[in-house]
């Protein structure tokens, strides 16, 4: 999708860049494949905050979509493009030979009308789902399952892309590299979805004013700095005062490494970056 702008009658429209959504449906798609979401504003079942910052904003659907994509060797028409406010990518609506509809994560260069179908080993078109071990080396994929059945968890937002590198040396897995740069080993029977997802162009768009955001469900944030000492380690000190090492508001360092699951840790052949602190003293 490209990107909208405006003539600069105000201030607020000269740095504005929203999404070109003209090509999209708008008559909300099928009521079926949606669910009701219910707006928790950052809270757990206790009604603590755990997630701060966030509250308000405009109703909201989810939209079931077909990550597992397991209609295998059933052709479905591309009937039409839809806005989904849960993601940033956009999503398709696939009418399938059988009757049934649904939602997948449109990649780009789909077009409306076209026919694609999923199966064990199908043509190489954008659309097409089949499973990795069938996908030559070099491919542009995305919408990948880490667990074969288990549904896509790899490559679903708006302009991610993942290339295949070939199958190792057991041939049980085949190595993906990620959007991060990070080299991983994924079975071989997952499925993927050939091409890159759509709507790249979401990265440069700019919202221009604090409204939209929070029509988005996020509320405003205060700078740590700009506090007490005794609300945040940032607060104190006369004017713009040195914060020194970077921390939360609850006292703990940041840029610090957080992921913890040895579990995969077999699976990661060339990590995202280096196993050093980014930010340790030399």
């Amino acid at each position: 999708m490209a990107i909208k702008t405006f003539k600069p009658k105000t201030a607020t429209l000269r740095g504005t860049k929203l999404e070109d959504r003209s090509a999209l449906k708008k008559d909300g798609g099928p009521r079926g494949l949606t669910i009701a979401k219910r707006q928790k504003s950052g809270r757990n079942n206790q009604g603590k905050v755990t997630i701060r910052h966030r509250g308000g904003g405009f109703k909201r659907r989810i939209r079931i979509v077909d990550f597992k994509r397991d209609k295998h060797g059933i052709p479905a028409k591309v009937t039409g493009f839809y806005f989904d406010p849960n993601r940033s990518a956009h999503l398709a609506l696939l009418q399938y030979a059988d009757g049934e509809k649904r939602y997948i994560i449109a990649p780009k260069d789909l077009k409306e009308g076209s026919t694609i179908v999923s199966g064990e080993k199908v043509d190489l078109l954008p659309g097409n789902a089949m499973k990795i071990e069938n996908i030559p080396s070099g491919m542009e994929v995305h919408c990948v399952e880490s667990i074969p059945g288990k549904g896509a968890v790899y490559g679903r937002s708006a302009g991610q892309v993942i290339i295949v590198q070939g199958k190792d040396s057991t041939g049980k897995y085949v190595q993906l590299k990620m959007p991060s740069g990070e080299i991983r080993l994924v079975s071989a029977n997952s499925m993927a979805t050939i091409g890159q997802v759509g709507n790249e162009e979401k990265m440069n768009v700019k919202l221009g004013k604090a409204g939209r955001r929070r029509n988005l469900g996020w509320r405003p944030s205060v700078r740590g700095k700009v506090m007490h000492p005794a609300q945040h380690p940032h607060g104190g000190g006369e004017g713009k005062g040195s914060i020194g090492r970077a921390k939360d508001l609850w006292g703990n360092r940041l840029h610090t490494r957080t992921r913890k699951n040895k579990r995969t840790e077999q699976y990661i052949i060339k990590r995202r970056r280096s196993k050093t602190r980014p930010f340790a003293k030399k």
